[in-house]
């Protein structure tokens, strides 16, 4: 069981999204912010990261922050512990796999991808030249086949800003899907009531942790419902507006250290 109720700390968990949260537009650790993280575990605090990314992609960084507690990934539809292997929570799209795949996907706008997310790995339903920079970015590899089962997320990626038409055409076709903006240009589709903020709540309650002794920090729309739902939720200083105006704190910019910034707040001046 993870850590709870650490005598003289206010909040026994942070939990953190990973890309312009933690890590930074070079795709790299904020080092004054992974400092803070380590000295936050040493007072006895528990980090747990939640992230769109999938197990593949975040427990590159999980292993380098020198983690082993569960990880929230595919925008919380699912919870992974890494050590054991083990699923803790496990959606799929189930039901709205045939409709997207069939009919969504022919129906996409020139120049936007698509990729299924099924188990660990990650399947082009839609080849766009975009998707070779995410593949990239994320150092995942793309396979071509399809996957055999209901995946557990679908990725849109357009090749500029305005997400709008191209949610407004996956809701025409895929109705029970929920739609997130993850990037500016990333439109996620994930099983009905997925979500980093329910996931959350189910990682909370099976370790025993009150919400309230929890504080969360994100800079995108996805992370909204985390920070709702913690008893603490910290928007990055340079992150979305609707994320900055749903936080109960605004910290620094990403690459400033703004997981550093909640630490510091959390645990004031025994991080300096």
């Amino acid at each position: 069981m993870l850590t709870s109720a650490v005598p003289g700390l206010a909040y026994d968990w942070i939990v953190t999204d990973l890309d312009g949260t933690l890590v930074d537009r070079d795709l790299r650790i904020v080092r004054r912010s992974a400092e803070a993280l380590r000295r936050y575990r040493e007072l006895g605090g528990t980090v747990v990261v939640a992230t769109g990314r999938n197990e593949v992609s975040a427990g590159l960084y999980h292993r380098e922050l020198g983690l082993t507690t569960p990880m929230i990934v595919c925008n919380g539809a699912r919870i992974t512990d890494r050590h054991s292997g083990a699923r803790l929570l496990d959606l799929d799209l189930g039901a709205s796999w045939q409709p997207l795949r069939d009919r969504l996907v022919p129906a996409l706008p020139h120049g936007v991808g698509a990729i299924a997310f099924a188990g660990e790995r990650a399947f082009v339903l839609r080849q766009a030249p975009v998707l070779a920079e995410y593949a990239g970015r994320d150092r995942i590899e793309l396979r071509e086949d399809e996957p055999r089962q209901a995946p557990t997320k679908v990725m849109l990626i357009a090749e500029r800003p305005g997400l709008e038409p191209l949610a407004r055409l996956a809701a025409r076709y895929c109705p029970d899907v929920r739609l997130l903006q993850s990037e500016a240009t990333y439109l996620e589709m994930l099983p009905p009531g997925a979500g980093k903020g329910p996931a959350l709540r189910v990682l909370a309650e099976r370790e025993g942790v009150a919400l309230d002794r929890i504080a969360a920090i994100g800079d995108n729309p996805n992370d909204t419902d985390m920070l709702r739902t913690a008893g603490l939720g910290a928007a990055v200083g340079d992150g979305h507006p609707q994320v900055r105006a749903a936080a109960g704190l605004v910290v620094g910019p990403c690459a400033g250290g703004a997981v550093a910034d909640l630490v510091e707040h959390v645990i004031g001046d025994r991080v300096r």
